[in-house]
């Protein structure tokens, strides 16, 4: 019923044909996608805590985590957004925070960011920090190197030298 034309065929023209079509080459010798070590991998989404949520318990992960609802516990992630809605009772630990909602308890991050809409009651230790025009802040902040080397305890006071008697 149909025919094909070969006017559009690339190579020889029709009737000069004088050779055997040659076999495709085997694929096998080259895969079509390289899949080494060396290709990274796509970075997950975050997870997301939603706003009907309520957990009582700590969380860590190496990932990113987006809270909306209420966490009783503390919180270790690479990046930590808090949500406008959100309420964290309990130590924050990441190397990006982005808080938008409130958080009772201590902040350590490399960089910090309270928006307008923040409500902080703690202690933020931080390496870079910015607080915008609105946000409510209540606690000490600051600046360390590397606050993220600490342990999740406050940083320990010098023993006092041990008392001799005469």
């Amino acid at each position: 019923m149909f025919s094909k034309s070969r006017i559009n065929e690339p190579g020889p023209k029709a009737g000069t044909e004088t050779e055997q079509p040659k076999a495709p080459e085997p694929a096998a010798t080259k895969p079509a996608f390289d899949y080494s070590a060396s290709t990274p991998k796509a970075k997950p989404p975050a997870s997301v805590l939603s706003s009907d949520l309520t957990i009582t318990g700590n969380i860590k992960t190496t990932g990113d985590i987006q809270v909306e609802g209420v966490v009783d516990g503390d919180i270790r992630a690479h990046l930590l957004t808090v949500g406008e809605s959100a309420t964290i009772k309990g130590e924050i630990v990441a190397d990006d925070i982005v808080v938008n909602g409130r958080v009772i308890g201590r902040v350590r991050g490399l960089k910090v960011r309270l928006t307008s809409t923040a409500r902080v009651e703690g202690d933020i230790i931080h390496k870079t920090i910015a607080i915008e025009s609105g946000a409510h802040f209540e606690g000490s902040v600051q600046r360390q190197e590397d606050p993220l080397a600490q342990g999740s305890s406050k940083p320990a006071a010098p023993k006092p030298a041990p008392a001799t008697a005469s």
